[in-house]
């Protein structure tokens, strides 16, 4: 177990991954564990962790898988199958690496899939709870539209100098997940079935207006899920809703997370 400190990096197999903790460590209380979208990072989290974790008390870890932020670039092509390998993989290696013992996993987009992915793969008795938001279970039409039309505005517009803020190689972080999802084998991706294994409470956010997704996603984690799937439609809100409406996103994900974590804190009698 690594000791964390407020912001540093990880070594988890061949990569090193930045990171910060905001609040108390795994090893006193409950800990969120946040993962980014497929063009996120630590930093373009922004301030939500630090209002996450103000409204829920509990610890809040936030990291860059590799290729992304300041963590080591991956080799590219990326594989097809990287959200597996992130999830099957790396995430149990970086959960013991933090000395994770109880909390939730927090993701955005690819962030929300590599989540779904672990759950219903390990039944990993510390996790408590997922909280997915704007979650791909399978690939459409609109997303792969969407992808396509920020490949082009990747190479014509002014958003690779945007990117490159947040990550120290950003054709790396872009190529990795843009060229992925255009790839035409990469329209077989469907994730579906890990969600019959989920076994503990799932909230789904999803922006009205995704551009990314419809509500089909939501519906397949209905279909699909044994545990108990809540739902809420951010309206306003396209992929982005922790950005384009804080406001409902942190309530509705702060209510869920105090009301998963509390439950335990008192049939468990503990804090951590």
């Amino acid at each position: 177990m690594t000791t964390l400190t407020p912001s540093g990096f990880l070594t988890v197999g061949a990569s090193h991954l930045e990171y910060r903790m905001i609040g108390p460590s795994p090893e006193s209380a409950p800990t969120i564990v946040m993962l980014h979208e497929g063009l996120g990072s630590a930093g373009l989290w922004g301030d939500f962790p630090e209002k996450l974790q103000a409204a829920t008390g509990v610890g809040v870890f936030v990291y860059s898988r590799a290729g992304y932020g300041n963590s080591t670039p991956v080799k590219l092509p990326r594989p097809l199958d990287y959200m597996h390998v992130e999830a099957l993989d790396v995430l149990p290696k970086l959960l013991d690496k933090i000395g994770f013992r109880r909390g939730l996993l927090l993701g955005h987009s690819d962030g929300a899939s590599i989540a779904a992915i672990y759950a219903g793969s390990h039944q990993d008795h510390r996790v408590q709870g997922l909280a997915l938001i704007a979650p791909h279970f399978i690939v459409e039409d609109i997303g792969v539209a969407s992808i396509a039309q920020i490949r082009d505005a990747y190479a014509t517009t002014n958003l690779k100098e945007k990117l490159a803020r947040w990550h120290k190689d950003v054709d790396n972080a872009f190529h990795g997940w843009n060229d992925a999802w255009l790839d035409p084998k990469f329209r077989n991706w469907d994730i579906s079935e890990y969600l019959a294994y989920i076994r503990v409470p799932v909230a789904i956010l999803q922006g009205e207006d995704d551009q990314y997704g419809t509500m089909r996603q939501v519906e397949i984690a209905q279909e699909e899920c044994y545990c108990p799937v809540d739902v809420t439609v951010i309206p306003g809100a396209g992929h982005q809703p922790h950005r384009e409406a804080p406001g409902p996103t942190l309530d509705a994900i702060s209510e869920f997370a105090n009301a998963v974590l509390h439950v335990n804190d008192s049939s468990q009698g503990r804090a951590a």
